[in-house]
């Protein structure tokens, strides 16, 4: 049976490597390093100490926690073959290194002897360079795992292995969560060797910072919480109750099928205070809308297929996943080369199988809608009018077709002819930019002002609806349109 050495090589500079660490591993019989992106690297070449690395996993593996269980897996292999593995990694063995806690338990569970060879890791660097005294308390985070950042933590945070800009920007993403959008954070990159660069900067900038890479660190201060704090605990507690024994037992006997009219009609009204430029009335319509995600929500948690943590984890996800141009290296020139990124992206998506141009429109979207949408898909790929003279012209037709169909008196014919009208009046409206389901709630509401109206005069001469002429009711109507400019 063999044994297992760790060792670490310490921040950057190989003069800081202990003597100790040093001669263990000029005498490794076999020297495996987590990674050769390490400054100390080119010191093991130079003194001729022979080594392989485990980076090739890095590309052969979809996730970080991938490439850590199959170095782990590989370390005490081939310790059990009999071999003394010196096994070494950036900074200290003990800190912030996800593998060192999986060897070993692992080699503990084989019994194969283990020693781990104290080092210097980067945290003495920086507490020298930016001033902090770690006895007043302090976070230490791989910045990989900052969806587990706890928001109550009161002490200043360390973000460790910022590899590269994606990491950053999701590590921004989360710290807005609880920080003005311009807190200000510290990017420490390479500590100890000749390009060092300490850069303080405001949070929303910390992506853009250049020259990011897999020796870069971020420093936060520690922060108050209560002015920013955000949680949608309260009403998932409420819902939760709502739904559990001796809750209510309305809410209980609810199912997602049950519920499906109510998104839509909670949906309907959050239009219309956006259409009253209400923004009191929309805060409470929005209010009414996610509390019918958070009742999905638990529904689906309480059979076990998700949880409402999951609907905000998946559509942050699909957000960055679908903007590269903002949370990666991808650049854009215009708003039309965004959408075209996105419609590609979707495509590579998993559970995206779409057979036909069409598929993806929902069946239950309300009819103008979609036509709009189906005319809209079908313009992607070409099929549509050049210009907007033969729009009026199919109406055109379509309008006489519905005449012929009147004089027949057969109304199956009629039904799918006044379709058809309705269904060039919608291409009408995509053509020249208008979205037919708003234009058409934007009518209703006239139409129910101005015959509100109407009815107000009706009643105000005390008079009843059949005492008056079509030509009385329309002066009336005509009045409530002069009001409104």
């Amino acid at each position: 049976m063999g044994k297992i050495t760790i060792v670490g090589l310490g921040p950057g500079p190989s003069e800081l490597i202990t003597l100790e660490t040093m001669a263990t591993l000029k005498m490794a019989e076999q020297l495996f390093l987590r990674t050769k992106k390490h400054p100390t690297v080119a010191a093991l070449a130079e003194q001729g100490i022979p080594f392989q690395s485990y980076d090739f996993l890095y590309d052969q593996s979809a996730t970080f926690d991938e490439v850590y269980e199959a170095i782990a897996d590989d370390v005490v292999k081939r310790a059990q073959t009999g071999v003394h593995i010196v096994y070494a990694v950036p900074g200290s063995p003990l800190v912030a290194e996800a593998t060192v806690p999986m060897i070993r338990a692992k080699a503990a569970a084989n019994n194969i002897p283990l020693s781990v060879l104290p080092g210097m890791s980067f945290l003495e660097l920086l507490y020298c360079r930016l001033g902090i005294d770690p006895i007043a308390g302090i976070t230490i985070l791989d910045a990989v795992d900052i969806s587990n950042l706890p928001p109550d933590i009161s002490t200043g945070l360390i973000l460790t292995q910022v590899y590269n800009r994606h990491v950053a920007s999701d590590a921004k993403l989360a710290l807005m969560a609880f920080l003005p959008d311009d807190y200000p954070v510290v990017a420490v990159q390479r500590l100890g060797l000749d390009d060092e660069k300490i850069t303080a900067v405001p949070l929303f900038e910390l992506d853009r910072i250049s020259g990011i890479d897999h020796l870069t660190s971020v420093y936060i201060t520690a922060w108050q919480h209560a002015a920013r704090s955000f949680t949608l605990e309260p009403v998932i507690e409420v819902m939760a109750k709502l739904r559990s024994p001796g809750g209510c037992l309305w809410d209980i006997e609810q199912d997602h099928r049950s519920l499906r009219r109510y998104i839509v009609e909670e949906v309907y009204e959050v239009l219309e205070a956006i259409d009253l430029a209400d923004p009191e009335k929309l805060c409470e319509e929005l209010g009414d809308l996610l509390l019918q995600i958070v009742f999905h929500a638990r529904v689906a948690e309480e059979s076990g297929t998700f949880s409402m943590q999951d609907v905000v984890d998946t559509v942050t996800e699909k957000l960055v996943r679908r903007h590269p141009h903002v949370f990666g290296d991808i650049s854009v020139r215009d708003a039309a080369e965004v959408i075209f990124n996105w419609e590609k992206i979707k495509k590579t998506e998993k559970g995206y199988d779409r057979k036909s141009v069409l598929d993806g429109v929902p069946p239950a979207l309300p009819s103008l809608m979609r036509a709009y949408k189906l005319q809209s898909k079908a313009a992607k790929v070409g099929f549509d009018w050049d210009a907007i003279e033969p729009v009026w012209d199919k109406i055109t037709e379509e309008i006489n077709e519905v005449r012929e169909a009147l004089a027949t008196g057969d109304n199956n014919l009629l039904e799918n002819e006044v379709g058809d009208l309705l269904f060039s009046v919608v291409n009408l409206a995509r053509f020249i930019g208008i979205e037919p389901e708003t234009a058409l709630n934007k009518t209703n509401k006239k139409f129910i002002d101005r015959f509100t109206y109407v009815e107000k005069q009706v009643e105000l001469q005390g008079c009843n609806w059949n005492d008056f002429t079509l030509k009385q009711l329309d002066s009336f109507w005509n009045q409530a349109k002069r009001l409104e400019d």
